[in-house]
């Protein structure tokens, strides 16, 4: 739940941002003083980490190391949420970028 947590977040900072903008502020860091790219990054990191430990319980699955094949189908669907959000957030940001650059000054 961490993941859709952080994903909240980043949401709030993105919606924080176009506030700022539309008031004339060029800051890029969030009400919690963290900027995009901390964010992101983290989030990377996150989704990293769970699709780390995903692999690793089933791994253990594999092995015959613990026999509780629920926790691996948990950790397998919690990284795949992950990824998913992951991956919507890439596709808006790419979907925002083309809209900028199609601007005319």
């Amino acid at each position: 739940m961490d993941a859709v947590n952080n994903i909240s977040n980043l949401q709030k900072i993105g919606q924080t941002g176009a506030a700022g903008q539309a008031a004339g502020a060029t800051s890029t860091t969030g009400t919690d003083g963290a900027s995009f790219k901390d964010v992101l990054m983290s989030n990377l990191k996150e989704v990293n980490a769970l699709q780390q430990e995903a692999d690793q319980k089933l791994d253990n699955f594999v092995t015959g190391k613990t026999n509780n094949m629920g926790e691996v189908i948990s950790a397998s669907q919690k990284a795949n949420m992950a990824f998913s959000m992951l991956v919507q957030i890439r596709n808006k940001l790419q979907d925002s970028y083309d809209e900028l650059k199609n601007l005319r000054v």
